[in-house]
């Protein structure tokens, strides 16, 4: 009945494949060699792990020191116009003469009472060679005003005339009068 299920050409090939499988080599089996301790030379250094301590350390607090912030303000005088006596103006000899200049603080500083006029050319006209100016805001108009005296002699005369700040530099447009005396 077996017969049924496996044709004999089937069979007898099964039977020649056993066969020549038993015919290979085998391979040789190794022997067993049980492992053997190799003596120390030297004795193996142990190290134990010590453990990390934490150190509080001091670490120094900068000390805040209060640095001032110094404020360094500008000196400019801007010339804007001649409110009296126009370039040319005719004078008798020994004449008082009402000059006043129009101005702008167009500095960051405050005009106050060390600020002032300095004689810079010309003639001085009879007046001292430092004038007060007069006192002036930053970014505000003023009016500058010497009361000069004519010269004695006839003649073309001209007055120049620069700011000056506390420390003595002389800052801004100068601003001047020119003169003729009959």
């Amino acid at each position: 009945m077996m017969l049924r299920f496996f044709p004999r050409p089937s069979l007898f090939l099964l039977t020649i494949l056993f066969l020549a499988s038993a015919c290979l080599p085998q391979p040789t089996p190794t022997p067993f060699r049980p492992p053997t301790a190799i003596p120390p030379t030297q004795a193996l250094a142990t190290t134990t792990p010590v453990p990390a301590l934490f150190t509080p350390t001091f670490t120094p607090t900068p000390t805040l020191t209060f640095t001032p912030t110094v404020f360094i303000c500008t000196n400019v005088l801007s010339f804007l116009d001649d409110l009296t006596v126009e370039d040319g103006a005719v004078f008798a000899p020994g004449a008082s003469i009402d000059k006043q200049w129009l101005v702008q603080n167009d500095g960051s500083c405050d005009w106050d009472a060390t600020y002032k006029l300095k004689w810079v050319g010309g003639t001085p006209l009879g007046v001292s060679e430092e004038q007060p100016l007069f006192p002036a805001k930053a970014g505000t108009q003023a009016t500058l005003r010497i009361v000069f005296t004519a010269p004695l002699e006839p003649g073309t005369y001209q007055t120049i005339w620069q700011a000056v700040d506390p420390d003595g530099n002389l800052f801004g447009n100068t601003v001047y009068m020119e003169i003729v005396v009959q």
